[in-house]
This record gives C-alpha cells, structure tokens and sequence, in this order.
C-alpha cells in the first residue's frame, strides 16, 4: 500500500566546510596562485594587512609563528613527529574528524641569429577560470609547458625525465637550448653520454627542430624529418655563411651539383624554421620560485629551509577591529565585523599551518632521497605517497597536496616535489625493492654488451637474467623499459647485426 508518512533515521555522514575547502584549496597552491588568493583576500577584508618587512609586531597584532627551519643529518635524524608540529589536523584547522575523513575521500590527481625572414609570428590566449574566483587569465601553453608534458609522456624513466626537465630549463624563446650538455651532466651527477642520448630524445619533440643548438642543426632536423637530409644538403648547412654572402658558385663546388640543384635544396631550406618556438605564446621558460631551500648543513646531512620570501605574512589589525566592532549598530553590521574576524584568524591560521605541513614533507622527503642529493641522480630511491605520509603522520592525499605545483632547490639544481617520487620493482627473495631506474640501467647494460658478445638477447631471456639476479619483472615491463629506452626488438636488432 502506498501512503505517505513521517520517520526519524539516524545515520552517518561526511560533511565539508567551507573553510575545509579553502583549507584543502590552500594546500594545493603554487607560490604564485597563494599570492594572487591572498591579494584578494585582502582586498575582501578590512581586517587584514601584509606584515612589512620593518614592521614590528606589536600586541594589536597577530602573526604566524616562524617554522621556516628544519636540519638533519643522515646518522642523527630527528623526531619528525616533533620537530615540526603539524599533524594532519593541523593542516584542517579547526575541522572535526568527519570533515577530515571526507578529505581522505578526495584524492587528486638570447634570439638565435641567422635567416630572421623564415621566423613564425607569435600567438596567445586569454584564460578564465570557471569558479567565479579571480584567476589568472587561461594561456595557450607556452613553449617549455609544451615540451615538459611532451617529457613526461615520452617514458622516460625517472633519472632520465630529471635530465630531460633541466634540458628544457635551457630553451630560449626561439626553441634553442642553451648551456652546456658537460655542465648539465656535472651537476646532476651522471654522465656526459647519457645527456646526449636523452637530448636526442627531447629533439624529436614538437615542434620540429626545437631544442637543436645552432641553426645549422635546427635545419638538419627538420629535414631529416622530412627525409631530405643527404649529403649534399649536410654541406650546405655546414657553408651557411656562404649562403648569406650569396655566393653561389662557391656552393656549387662546395656541394658538388649544379645550378638548379643547387636552387632547389635552397628552396627547401627556405621552407624550414629556423625559429621553431616562435609559434608559441609568452615567455618560455618561466622562472621557478623553490618554496623550500636544501642546502648541505656543516654539521652533516642537510638543511631544509622554507624560502620565506613566497610566504605572505599577514596580520590581524585587533585595534581596527575593535573600533569597527564598537561603531557597529545594526545587526548586519554586527554579522559582518564578525565574520571578517573569523575569516581572518582562520586564514593566518591556516597559512601557518600550510607552511608548516609543506616544511615537513619537504624534509622527510630529503631525509628519504639523501643518496641523490649526495651522489647524483642515477641514486634515486624508490619512493611513493605512502611511505612518506606514514613517516609523517598525515595522509596520503594531503602528501599528494602538498607535493603538487611545489618545488625544491637543491645543490643539484631545482625540482618538483613530485619528481622524487619512483617506482620499485620487488625483489624474488623478498628481499628490498629495485629501484626501478636501477632495473632500466640494467637492461640496457645487457644490450649494449650484445654487439660484444654477439648474442642478442630477447625479452624472455632479459626476464631470465633479472630473476637470477634477485629481480621480479614480467616479461611486458622488460619491453616497456625497453621501448622507453629507443631500443629496437630483439629481433630487429639482429637484422642490424646482421646487416652491419
């Protein structure tokens, strides 16, 4: 029978705040975009102020408390549940464990010179954010945005993507990489060959031709993506300044063809860019502010630092607020002066807790990723959310937070958090896990003995090796690795042997 009637259930639910999603919100900002917030926040409330740099704190005020330091050293760490005091609760404010638990729900995710007459005009874009806040204007990506997602789609492993990542760091605006390939590889602590082999990789990148290091080889790539790249043509590019003065006969002789040879391959080089990131809108590599600072301490180990010059510092003006509060009259008026109050201590509280809780995971992921501060980047350890939110006592979506659009200077250049996170590969005896990149290094150690030994060793077989070496892989991991690596199938490369 169908009627209708009344009834009491008792139950349970998740319920969010809206200052948790402010909280949650804040977690998850890059330096610039917390700027960009609390400018507006400022703006929206009477109540706060910057603090100045020669302002004294005084008793009408409030500020954050200092947690910009943490050292340690490898042989004497210290208790990371300490040191810094930041719990998961911290990072929630004043939000009850029902509102955290809902948290825990929600898991994230110089100009080059030469041939100006072929360069490409510029382009750019406006952007709008869809939730009614004030955000930056939406872009077209730049240059260095669309090679970094062109990096990490590419396979690269982890040491490898690093080396990729300061490559691109290197690009003008005109698609150049500049610096030195030795200088890189010094820095990162690995070899000079390696670089090269990962550049190779970067240079078939679109656009065409980007990341080369002088016009000549810029030129040279986009013909050989056009299989126009001969022997003839490699002269040409060699004698560029001929082609400038436009001496033609010397071209001739120099290339060994004729005339209207000669004009045809001038032809096509005309149809190249020399300028292949002209195309893409502003500025290309946009500076990284670190928000954290690793620097070796002289006692041992490292110093891990906030860099409080990204922290905005903001005060409660209590003197206004009791004035405000004394002339307020009518109800309303009340109901604002309070609410500004509230969101006022809310967010001073929140910013501390925002600092402290990034100081931390900071740290422990230091402490974790020691081996490749000390020795290089062929050191990385395996490491996931996981491990670290258990070391610290917080969750694994709010490590994913506070890792996310957040980087680390270090004395091996500058990284996002998220980049020391790898993966591991289990060892057959139970033993510790490989490091993923450690198995890649090993499998194309394999192969690069073939053309010594002649034997040229199929997945099956490298699954073979590894797992009497202790390593547990599967046969379809060997060739992802592989195939991330650039290497030809087994049976391809023995066409190649047989061939050579």
């Amino acid at each position: 029978m169908i009627g209708q009637r009344l009834e009491v259930r008792q139950g349970q639910g998740l319920v969010i705040t809206p200052q948790l999603q402010q909280a949650i919100k804040l977690l998850q900002l890059s330096n610039q975009e917390l700027d960009e917030y609390v400018e507006a926040e400022l703006e929206k409330n009477p109540l706060l102020q910057r603090e100045e740099p020669e302002t004294a704190p005084d008793e009408a005020r409030e500020a954050p408390a200092d947690t910009s330091e943490l050292s340690f050293s490898d042989t004497d760490a210290p208790d990371r549940s300490s040191t810094v005091d930041a719990r998961e609760d911290d990072v929630y404010g004043d939000a009850t464990p029902g509102e955290r638990t809902s948290d825990r729900l929600s898991d994230e995710a110089a100009e080059q010179p030469g041939l100006s007459d072929w360069s490409a005009a510029g382009k750019g874009g406006s952007f709008n954010d869809g939730d009614g806040g004030e955000r930056p204007e939406r872009h077209e990506p730049t240059l260095w945005e669309h090679l970094q997602a062109q990096a990490s789609s590419a396979g690269f492993s982890a040491t490898d993507h690093a080396i990729a990542l300061s490559l691109i760091d290197g690009v003008d605006d005109g698609g150049y990489l500049r610096g030195e390939l030795a200088e890189i590889a010094e820095r990162l602590g690995c070899s000079l060959a390696r670089v090269e082999t990962v550049l190779g990789v970067c240079q078939g990148f679109e656009p065409t031709g980007v990341m080369a290091r002088s016009v000549p080889e810029c030129l040279k790539l986009q013909l050989i993506e056009r299989n126009r790249f001969d022997p003839a043509m490699a002269v040409l590019l060699d004698n560029l300044e001929l082609l400038a003065r436009r001496n033609l006969a010397a071209l001739r002789t120099a290339c060994g063809v004729d005339g209207e040879d000669l004009a045809e391959m001038i032809g096509e080089l005309k149809a190249l860019t020399p300028r292949p990131g002209a195309g893409f809108a502003g500025e290309v590599a946009q500076t990284v502010i670190p928000d954290v600072h690793v620097r070796p301490d002289p006692a041992g180990g490292w110093r891990v630092e906030l860099n409080t010059d990204t922290l905005p510092r903001l005060l409660i003006d209590k003197r206004y607020h009791a004035t405000v509060s004394a002339g307020a009259r009518t109800e309303t008026e009340k109901a604002f002066v309070a609410d500004c109050a509230a969101q006022a201590t809310w967010l001073v509280k929140s910013l501390d807790q925002r600092a402290k809780t990034i100081l931390k995971v900071g740290s422990e992921i230091v402490r974790q990723q020691d081996a490749f501060l000390a020795f290089g980047v062929e050191f990385l350890r395996p490491l996931n959310l996981k491990t670290v939110a258990d070391a610290i006592g917080m969750h694994e979506s709010t490590v994913s937070r506070v890792t996310s659009n957040k980087y680390v200077s270090t004395p091996r250049g500058v990284f996002e958090l998220k980049f020391f996170f790898t993966a591991a590969i289990q060892a057959t005896d139970g033993g510790a896990s490989h490091s993923a990149e450690a198995v890649r290094h090993r499998i194309k150690a394999m192969i690069d003995h073939e053309d010594r030994d002649g034997d040229v060793l199929s997945d099956d077989r490298i699954v073979e090796i590894l797992k009497e070496a202790g390593i547990d892989i599967a046969r379809r991991t060997v060739a992802k690795y592989r195939e991330a690596l650039r290497i030809p199938s087994s049976v391809e490369r023995r066409r190649m042997l047989n061939t050579g």
